[in-house]
């Protein structure tokens, strides 16, 4: 038998009509696989935007780069999220993927693509992205090689 958890009331409660939307794009030039943080864009976009309730969605516009929402004060999180995505679509010459033709590490990076996402939806409440105490949003590379990388922004709401 599993414990339940505890469902806490509603709190925060608002509601209003969408009365204005924005949209725009940023590039990233990575260096390799890893994590780049684009906290930091977004929410200079969403300033922009004037909006200060609402959804924002940014969205990858490629299949072997991701984003991903994870902690953003330990650089050793990353290295282990970078170690378990090798063991879950490691990256090696003749790894058994029939789909090569960009080189051995394209087939493991759409695989990684798969397991994490092209895209993320954040709230935004008082012109601020809803984002917990350590997390940030992070575009990750999963090919060898550095590419540049197009990120499409989003916001909705008043």
């Amino acid at each position: 038998m599993t414990a339940a958890g505890r469902i806490g009331g509603i709190e925060g409660f608002q509601e209003g009509e969408i009365r204005r939307q924005a949209s725009a794009r940023f590039t990233v030039s990575t260096r390799g696989q890893g994590f780049t943080d684009v906290t930091a864009a977004v929410a200079d976009f969403l300033g922009r935007s004037g909006i200060e309730q609402g959804l924002l969605t940014l969205f990858c516009r490629h299949t072997s780069a991701s984003l991903t929402i994870q902690e953003n004060a330990d650089p050793d999180v990353q290295s282990d999220l970078m170690a378990a995505l090798d063991g879950l679509a490691p990256r090696h010459p003749g790894g058994g993927y029939i789909h090569s033709a960009e080189g051995p590490d394209d087939m493991p990076a759409h695989i990684r693509t798969l397991l994490t996402d092209s895209g993320l939806t954040i709230p935004v409440i008082d012109g601020r992205l809803v984002l917990g105490t350590w997390q940030g949003i992070y575009l990750i590379e999963h090919r060898d090689r550095p590419h540049r990388r197009d990120i499409v922004l989003h916001v909705a709401g008043a």
